[in-house]
């Protein structure tokens, strides 16, 4: 990490070693401290886990150095056309700083959850597709990946959270993601609340909580589901759950 630059807020366990990381990543021209509601509800909900919320890589020229605005990709001259690509340029920062921490409390991807809201949102996205072990969830509060994506993750969980009165982000794009995702055979996930704006709003983040708890990624459905067929062949008189649901609720 930039010893220049902030070190994150790091939340550890009041008693024994972490057994899950959570890393928030805020959203544009904002800070670590937009996402400590989030962290409150998962450190209530988790008590065993660790949880990191670093600041974005650059500052937005002008902001005050009492309290300076952070964003994950340089904002001067950001637009739709270029959008993507800083994104792209930015991903390999976050994701080393994520697989340090990772290293450094011994926490594989598997027991990672990323969270982000907006661009932060957009960063752990494609953060996991990028580096398919990073992460087991994605959190995705307001926010999309940076372009239609090619590809789902492999491995990863994608829990979509998003306000119907969003302007900044229309429902019928964050729908059409949901629904190339199912196409690409993607594990995902999507809330909507209404009367909800752009905002981390106590709904969203009470849901996030109830999605951790509850939601079993369909990769270990499938293995399960596969051990019950391994068994079936010898037992013919086990009858077999349905498998139709993407995601166990």
């Amino acid at each position: 990490m930039n010893p220049n630059f902030p070190d994150p807020f790091i939340y550890v366990p009041k008693r024994g070693d972490p057994q899950l990381l959570f890393v928030l990543l805020h959203g544009e021209s904002a800070g670590p401290d937009q996402l400590f509601p989030l962290a409150q509800a998962i450190k209530q909900a988790f008590p065993l886990a660790l949880v990191v919320l670093p600041y974005a890589f650059e500052i937005e020229p002008g902001s005050t150095h009492d309290k300076p605005c952070h964003h994950w990709v340089d904002p001067v001259g950001l637009d739709e056309g270029n959008y993507a690509r800083r994104v792209e340029q930015a991903l390999p920062l976050l994701i080393k700083q994520i697989q340090q921490i990772q290293a450094q409390y011994g926490l594989t991807g598997e027991r990672t959850a990323l969270a982000g809201f907006s661009q932060g949102a957009c960063m752990a996205l494609e953060a996991s597709l990028a580096q398919p072990n990073l992460a087991g969830r994605v959190l995705a509060f307001s926010g999309l990946y940076a372009s239609e994506p090619v590809q789902a993750p492999p491995a990863t969980l994608l829990h979509f959270f998003h306000g119907a009165e969003d302007s900044l982000l229309v429902r019928d794009r964050v729908h059409f993601t949901l629904e190339r995702l199912a196409e690409l055979q993607g594990d995902a996930t999507l809330d909507e609340a209404s009367g909800v704006g752009h905002e981390l709003h106590p709904a969203l983040i009470h849901q996030a909580v109830v999605r951790l708890q509850t939601c079993v990624p369909l990769r270990n459905w499938e293995a399960a589901l596969g051990a019950l067929q391994a068994q079936a062949s010898d037992a013919p008189d086990i009858i077999l759950p349905d498998s139709s649901g993407r995601t166990l609720h």
